[in-house]
């Protein structure tokens, strides 16, 4: 199964992630949206940044992970390659993005994300497995 995969949207961009459990699926919307942002090769997983983050359901949960994973690139100018959920229950995820400090002379940035939207979001099982749907405003 792949990860995930591109959503073209008229405005905006989005990826459509996949995983055999709710945690990988929030694991691999994170690797889509930073692979939107740079290329992930290029970014070596050096340290770890641990994350938390609270909502009111799951779609809300999907949301805030990646806005705060976001916020985390923006405020710190640090680039993230690989995550891991350490702990999730119905309103709380807990993880760590392994990552670096962006290095303009190695790291090319391709797309400025500025917001995770609730534009036609959506998680869930298909067919036994969890997908989710999410749009960037870019």
């Amino acid at each position: 199964m792949k990860a995930f995969e591109t959503i073209e949207h008229t405005a905006d961009i989005g990826i459509r992630a996949f995983g055999s459990s709710r945690e990988e699926v929030f694991e691999n919307a994170a690797t889509g949206m930073f692979s939107l942002i740079t290329d992930l090769e290029s970014v070596k997983p050096l340290d770890e940044y641990p994350v938390s983050v609270e909502a009111e359901d799951e779609e809300a949960l999907l949301v805030e992970w990646l806005n705060e994973l976001l916020y985390l690139y923006d405020s710190n100018s640090i680039l993230f390659s690989r995550f891991r959920v350490t702990g999730m229950d119905a309103n709380r995820v807990r993880g760590i993005a392994l990552g670096e400090p962006l290095d303009p002379g190695r790291h090319r940035l391709d797309t400025d994300i500025k917001a995770v939207t609730y534009h036609m979001l959506r998680i869930g099982r298909v067919d036994g497995n969890w997908s989710a749907e999410v749009i960037f405003d870019v």
